[in-house]
């Protein structure tokens, strides 16, 4: 990947209904800070869904139509999910595809019946079995997915981590390339997760995996 260009789109949390600050703009710096152009990409909220994932499809495809060779997503909570839903949803088009995913606490299945918030704002309360499981990144997942990194606490109440080993399983099931990093303490939101103990760790983790790529110098 030398001299190539990296781009990285980061999706913040907020269940589908706001951008939380925390996982907005003080990723794009940390991502800066280690060498690799991001932006914020604020993807539709309160919008059913195929929106997001037709929004977040478009502005990959703008940024490779503009040059950029590789594009990556950071995705916190339900940012987490709509990054997972572009990576692995099937019918996307080649260039509108992201070249990885890094996901932090993630919402992955829509089938559980935690974390609500976000599959009411995205689905609707009157969602049935097969858009559950239509939306459900555990159950999206092949063998051509990108490669994955993604990290979660025992400690989260509000999207238990039930949702990261769904996840790895499916990821492990299909043999799709992947590291994921489950730290016992710290609650949900955690950004950069500063002085949260252990699982601070987790920017340094990542960044020795997308150095193991290529993608950060």
């Amino acid at each position: 990947m030398s001299g190539a260009s990296v781009h990285v789109l980061v999706l913040p949390g907020g269940s589908y209904a706001t951008h939380a600050e925390r996982s907005s703009e003080p990723i794009v710096d940390w991502l800066a800070s280690i060498g690799l152009s991001a932006s914020v990409f604020r993807y539709p909220l309160m919008t059913r869904h195929p929106g997001p994932l037709l929004a977040i499809r478009a502005e990959i495809g703008s940024r490779r139509a503009a040059g950029v060779d590789t594009v990556g997503l950071m995705g916190f909570s339900a940012g987490g999910h709509a990054a997972g839903l572009a990576a692995y949803a099937p019918h996307g088009e080649r260039d509108e595809v992201p070249d990885f995913v890094a996901l932090a606490y993630p919402v992955v299945s829509m089938e559980l019946g935690s974390h609500g918030a976000s599959r009411i704002n995205l689905l609707g309360e009157d969602a049935d079995a097969a858009l559950r499981v239509a939306t459900s990144l555990d159950r999206l997942v092949s063998p051509d997915a990108p490669p994955s990194f993604f990290w979660h606490t025992v400690g989260d109440t509000v999207v238990p981590v039930e949702h990261a080993y769904l996840l790895g399983s499916a990821l492990a099931r299909s043999g799709v390339p992947h590291e994921a990093h489950i730290f016992e303490r710290g609650n949900h939101a955690l950004g950069l997760a500063r002085e949260a103990g252990p699982a601070s760790a987790w920017t340094t983790l990542c960044r020795s995996w997308l150095r193991s790529y290529g993608w950060a110098p």
